[in-house]
């Protein structure tokens, strides 16, 4: 079996797994149970009634939210379970998450098979994402509060498309009654998310490479983590197979362990003849370089 097949149960896997709640149409309300403490590792809405986990961005821009009204009120004391939970996987999987674990990407990847004209993606607005995640998940929860010290979680609430799609959408079918109180800020959302469907039927996974806070947060990791790509500088031959798969459009034989990388494998599964690249698993070589893993 190949390593494209393996990844994409493994992404069904993760869609499936992080959103088992089944019984929403019947219990018309969100999962509470004890699962939801736990970190979903990839973009999965809080509010989606399927959801049995928390999404990290959600629950990173809650906890800068509190912490001047914290800070007003005397309490010193401030959670940093969710910044340890993306941080310890971060520094194991780096951007494996994105290709391998996250929702949204799988979304992004099955719309880009419908046919239609394909398009680039310009590599200036990869910096987008670290844009994204500085304002609108770090300083303007932290810093744009009201009268009490509490701040709003912008991105989620302005921005987030997956938000818009997996709970938004599904909970206005749910509960009709919210239909009357839906104004115009669900309006923009509803925009924003119709942009990033379009862009990603023709434009491979725009909103991971151009948008995603934690897409940039993980690439901080894709040099230093446990389980990377690894590349023999004297077997490649600059050959330039590698780039012709790559979802990202990043030349890995030129920049390996890049931060827009999302460690798919296909460069390694699909264009490399020389074993010149390999995956790094601690040290250990996972699949040799003197191996041949699949067939063309």
């Amino acid at each position: 079996m190949s390593i494209n097949i393996i990844r994409r149960w493994v992404q069904w896997f993760w869609l499936l797994i992080t959103n088992s709640y089944l019984v929403f149409p019947f219990s018309k309300s969100l999962y509470q149970g004890p699962l939801k403490v736990i970190c979903s590792p990839g973009l999965n809405c809080y509010s989606c009634p399927a959801a049995t986990t928390y999404c990290p961005l959600g629950s990173l821009q809650q906890l800068l939210t509190t912490v001047r009204f914290t800070l007003q009120t005397g309490g010193y004391y401030f959670g940093t379970y969710v910044v340890a939970s993306i941080g310890i996987l971060g520094s194991i999987f780096g951007r494996f998450i994105c290709g391998w674990a996250c929702p949204f990407g799988l979304f992004q990847e099955l719309l880009y098979t419908i046919p239609s004209p394909k398009y680039s993606v310009a590599s200036p607005l990869r910096w987008g994402k670290y844009i994204f995640l500085l304002f609108f998940v770090i300083l303007l929860p932290l810093l744009a509060v009201d009268a009490s010290g509490i701040g709003l979680p912008w991105f989620c609430k302005f921005i987030c498309p997956a938000g818009t799609l997996e709970a938004g959408i599904p909970m206005l079918f749910l509960l009709p009654e919210l239909r009357p109180i839906v104004g115009w800020l669900f309006a923009a959302k509803l925009s924003i998310a119709s942009f990033y469907i379009g862009w990603s039927v023709v434009a491979s996974r725009p909103f991971c490479r151009t948008t995603c806070p934690l897409g940039a947060f993980y690439a901080f990791f894709n040099r230093f983590s446990l389980i990377r790509l690894k590349l023999d500088e004297k077997k490649c031959t600059s050959c330039g197979a590698c780039h012709s798969v790559c979802p990202v459009e990043i030349h890995f034989n030129e920049t390996p362990n890049s931060g827009e990388c999302i460690n798919c494998l296909k460069c390694m599964n699909e264009a490399c003849s020389f074993n010149a690249i390999s995956l790094d698993l601690a040290g250990y070589t996972m699949f040799p370089q003197n191996e041949k893993v699949t067939t063309r």
